[in-house]
């Protein structure tokens, strides 16, 4: 079994760590950042800062400007932490910030021009490209985490196992797991299922 089984498409790094997941779902570390937590405050920094850093460089920021951004995303994130209404799909909501706040910084650098520098998307650059990819990535990474922290336990070791380099056979899955190998295929796909229904998942399906 490889990851080609996956249907989401996602890039073989986004796995890399699922087997040592044990990390608290977004859902619970909005709730407890809300209650003052700051380690789950930190958690979250941790968990999207690439995101946030990859849009800046899709822009073609700066590092003083990209600093600007970030710093001006988490303020808005604590002001509006407690008006979230749907943590899970938090990614989405730093994402769309983190974008706007890109355009501020490039209105403020270029004024009446700022229109053209608007639309990166457009230009013929190389570089852009490359940012581009890896936009993507950490909005995939960051989905993929987060649906995986919601599944059980037992199905975030079968997904682990599954996925695998090299593979693991069912025999061996099932041993370790002490589930009959015929249960693997189906469980699966529940599990798989599962993930693809997940918030974060579906906006990028979606998308």
């Amino acid at each position: 079994m490889t990851t080609q089984a996956c249907t989401l498409e996602a890039p073989a790094d986004a796995f890399d760590s699922f087997a040592s997941v044990t990390a608290a779902s977004v859902c619970e570390l909005v709730s407890r950042a809300r209650g003052g937590d700051s380690e789950a405050w930190d958690e979250l920094v941790e968990r999207y800062a690439p995101l946030i850093w990859s849009i800046c460089r899709k822009h073609r920021l700066g590092h003083a400007d990209a600093d600007d951004v970030a710093q001006s995303v988490w303020l808005r994130l604590v002001d509006q932490l407690d008006k979230v209404r749907d943590p899970a799909a938090l990614p989405g909501w730093l994402a769309t910030t983190a974008r706007r706040e890109c355009l501020r910084v490039l209105g403020l650098a270029h004024g009446p021009h700022a229109a053209m520098y608007a639309d990166v998307e457009t230009l013929p650059d190389e570089r852009l490209g490359l940012a581009e990819q890896g936009l993507l990535m950490a909005e995939r990474q960051a989905a993929l985490r987060e649906a995986f922290a919601q599944l059980p336990r037992c199905g975030q070791e079968l997904i682990s196992m599954l996925i695998a380099d090299p593979p693991l056979p069912y025999a061996d899955i099932s041993a370790k797991l002490g589930i009959p190998v015929g249960s693997i295929g189906p469980n699966r796909s529940r599990y798989l299922s599962k993930m693809r229904r997940h918030p974060a998942i579906a906006a990028l399906i979606n998308a």
